[in-house]
């Protein structure tokens, strides 16, 4: 039976190696002939079929002619005396269940093998338990995954591979509600497998990746449709590293790669000449930083990953589809070190000595599966002007996920926004997260977050924000590159996460923060005093449902939180499939003010708002007995992290009367805006002016507006617009004041600067303009090296602020 057995597995390689075409209908006829109750000499003519034994191609194709009936079946009858077979007199099934026992045992010894040579000091090992392998393999078989089973004895398995096969034929039988898939989808997978080299999936690996993850280009009968890749929208751009002297530099010409196709149906890949706004290849010495080989157990668990996200969870929706939230500008870049930009219209005036930092998400690897806008690592861009020239430099944070994940050569834990859609892709995420931490690839007490959302300077210290960690502090150097410093808990006081949106009280130089999270105290206020020192947590239990609180505002009294309609959702979770954090639309919003010196929550209260939807807070201040919020409103909320481009915007003044209770709302433009901000020298007081960001649609920002929020009644309060132009599109604006020393000057006295790309061209700028003229006038435009990704917040540091870094 062995020897038939290789005989069959030599003949079908062999068919295979002619052709694609050939392979799969070789593959197909074998599988429907075995199949069917056909006698079992049918199955022995097949396999030794009288035809030269040198000549492989003529067997396979003899075996083919067998299965197809093209040969006589005289002769049929029982198997050779010479082969034990147990379930003698039962046609071809009873070889097939013998085949099936076979692969079994062959590959529980393998399974043996491969344990005992990874424990190594361990003498003894049990039994049962590693024949859970075989008796996987062996259920599994008779599931219809033996054909592919029987492919692997053609050529030695090394031991990963077996270890892939068992656990997948493991997850087989254990989650099959799971697997929405054909068990012949296997042999695709064991196939590739057994082809694979590597499972490194980082931008600049050395290692080349799997095929069957990027390019299936296998077609059999009836396959499954599978989740094609183009990875061709997920570029990135690495310059040649430049030789900086003082403000003299030398550039070399970037090389580009082409694009990957992830078609079945496409051609090899050729080099053409791409668009400037291609992906460079990365230069040598980035290469040799980042390619970074995998351990063992590092493949295995990227191997289960992929399966996760191939069979359980691929991303079938466009908001957590990379191809579509890594299309464009929103694809990741390479780090940049200090290179000097061009000024190419005006100047840059002297008040913007100093850096604008913007912060934003930017993978380190390449998504395998699901990937929302919200996920990738933080990566800050600094442009650094002195004395009118500018520099450009971009880093990641090194956060401590970074940093291991680095150093591992793949990710290492699923991405927050998408990883977790229904149940299974939950549990088996979860699971495979459980078993890296218990492996000791990563220590969660030592930081999840991404630190990509904003940057705030408060202490005499430069934090990159993220509020599912606490913060990271950077640093900028005199030649403007970044540094991050580490992960601040100051002296032990902070715990778990902080807001990414602290509010910082210019007069007083004190911080006021919060964060928020599943578990009670869903909601916890404290504040920092002006040399940073953390007070006591003010915990608010009134919150009695997790909820979903980006941000929030500070009066001179109180300070404000609005409780939305986005918050854990775990029921749809569980039976929709959708994320955990979602929109509830039988909650009503409600917004709650406590005294901004609070110690307690005695003096919390909270006013019902409905359909007021807040996730970025403009200011707020206080009028005699009341308070008023500038917030933009989400219309319609249930879009908020699936269909952005649905989202529309009002920005709403709100004034709660606090004896009365009467809330009274306002509408300030009918523009979808967001990404107001103001005058920082008016944070908790009234200001007259905002500067917002144009949604065309979200997350896409086509310009700047100017609103002046004195104006009366429910008229529109735009008095001042910028659009960068057709496909251009920008980030948050930010104002930085011509005189922030000076107490008499007029609050719209500065710049709104911003960066600037032209999807067209495949260029980005770095704009200013005026805040005062009518137009918002751009007073200078600096060509940038290369493109900066559109991203979230950011912040402009004086130069005497970064002296104190």
């Amino acid at each position: 039976m062995r020897q038939q057995v290789r005989e069959v597995n030599a003949a079908v390689a062999t068919a295979e190696s002619l052709d694609d075409f050939a392979g799969n209908e070789f593959r197909r006829k074998l599988s429907s002939s075995i199949d069917q109750d056909s006698h079992s000499n049918k199955w022995t003519k097949a396999i030794s079929g009288g035809v030269d034994q040198k000549c492989p191609r003529k067997k396979a194709l003899n075996v083919l002619r067998v299965i197809q009936g093209d040969e006589d079946d005289a002769g049929e009858g029982e198997p050779s005396a010479e082969i034990e077979d147990p379930h003698k007199n039962r046609g071809l099934g009873g070889y097939r269940r013998a085949t099936y026992n076979f692969m079994a045992d062959t590959l529980a010894i393998r399974l043996k093998l491969m344990v005992q040579k990874t424990i190594g000091k361990v003498k003894t090992v049990n039994s049962k338990a590693l024949d859970i392998g075989g008796m996987a393999v062996g259920v599994s078989c008779q599931l219809g995954i033996w054909k592919g089973i029987m492919d692997f004895t053609v050529t030695p398995l090394d031991d990963f591979k077996v270890v892939i096969i068992t656990i997948t034929c493991v997850l087989y039988i254990i989650f099959p509600p799971c697997f929405s898939w054909h068990p012949s989808h296997f042999f695709l997978l064991l196939t590739k497998v057994n082809q694979m080299d590597a499972f490194s999936s980082s931008f600049l690996s050395t290692v080349k990746p799997s095929k069957f993850f990027l390019t299936p280009k296998i077609s059999i009968a009836n396959s499954f449709p599978f989740p094609h890749f183009n990875v061709s929208s997920a570029r990135i751009e690495e310059k040649s590293q430049p030789t900086t002297t003082g403000r003299t530099t030398t550039k070399t010409q970037p090389k580009t790669t082409p694009p990957l196709s992830s078609s079945p149906s496409s051609s090899p890949v050729t080099t053409t000449r791409p668009p400037s706004s291609s992906r460079p290849l990365p230069s040598a010495a980035a290469v040799a930083k980042r390619g970074v080989e995998p351990t063992l157990p590092t493949k295995v668990f990227s191997a289960l990953d992929d399966l996760i996200n191939i069979f359980i969870d691929p991303p079938i929706r466009s908001s957590v589809d990379p191809r579509y939230t890594l299309s464009n500008n929103f694809a990741p870049v390479d780090e940049l070190p200090p290179t000097e930009c061009e000024v190419i219209e005006g100047s840059l005036p002297s008040c913007l000595d100093g850096a604008y930092i913007r912060n934003g998400p930017n993978p380190q690897y390449l998504p395998r599966g699901p990937y929302h806008l919200f996920d990738g690592d933080g990566m800050l861009h600094s442009i650094r002007i002195t004395q009118g020239k500018a520099t450009l430099c971009s880093r990641y944070v090194k956060t401590y996920k970074y940093t291991m994940e680095r150093d591992a050569g793949a990710p290492l834990l699923p991405n927050v926004f998408s990883g977790f859609n229904g149940l299974a892709a939950s549990a088996a995420r979860g699971a495979l997260s459980a078993a890296r931490i218990l492996s000791g690839q990563f220590n969660p007490a030592n930081g999840i977050g991404l630190a990509n959302t904003s940057l705030a300077f408060f202490g005499n210290k430069l934090y990159a924000l993220g509020e599912s960690d606490l913060p990271y502090a950077v640093r900028l150097t005199s030649n403007g590159d970044i540094e991050t410093l580490g992960r601040d808990d100051f002296d032990g006081k902070l715990f778990l996460s902080m807001t990414a949106h602290p509010k910082i009280d210019f007069q007083t130089g004190e911080t006021f923060a919060f964060r928020y999270g599943p578990v009670p105290p869903f909601l916890t206020y404290f504040r920092l005093d002006s040399n940073g020192n953390k007070q006591p947590d003010v915990p608010i239990f009134s919150m009695v449902n997790p909820s979903f609180i980006h941000d929030f505002a500070i009066s001179k009294k109180y300070a404000i939180f609005v409780d939305i309609q986005i918050g854990m959702n775990p029921m749809e979770m569980i039976f929709g499939g959708g994320s955990p954090v979602g929109s509830n639309p039988a909650k009503v919003s409600r917004i709650g003010v406590i005294p901004r010196y609070a110690t307690d929550e005695t003096e919390m209260r909270w006013f019902d708002v409905p359909g007021f939807n807040v996730i970025h807070a403009i200011n707020a201040w206080d009028e005699e007995d009341a308070v008023v919020i500038l917030a933009p409103n989400i219309l319609s909320v249930e879009h908020t992290l699936e269909r952005m481009e649905l989202v529309h915007a009002l920005v709403e003044k709100v004034r709660i009367d606090l004896k009365t209770g009467i809330v009274t709302r306002n509408p300030i433009s009918a523009r979808n805006l967001d990404f107001g901000v103001i005058n920082p020298e008016y944070v908790g007081k009234k200001n007259r002016f905002i500067y917002a960001a144009i949604g065309d649609p979200m997350p896409k920002i086509s310009g700047v507006v100017k609103l002046d929020v004195s104006k009366g009644g429910r008229q529109e309060c735009t008095v001042a617009r910028r659009v960068f132009g057709p496909r251009c599109y920008g980030g948050e604006p930010f104002f930085v004041a011509r005189q922030p020393e000076n107490p008499e000057a007029e609050e719209d006295d500065g710049y709104v600067v911003s960066y600037v790309h032209d999807e067209i061209a495949g260029e980005s700028k770095f704009l200013v303009m005026d805040a005062k003229s009518p137009n918002l006038d751009i007073v200078a435009a600096v060509k940038l090296p290369r493109r900066v990704p559109y991203g979230f917040h950011g912040l402009f540091v004086r130069d005497s602020d970064l002296k104190k870094l």
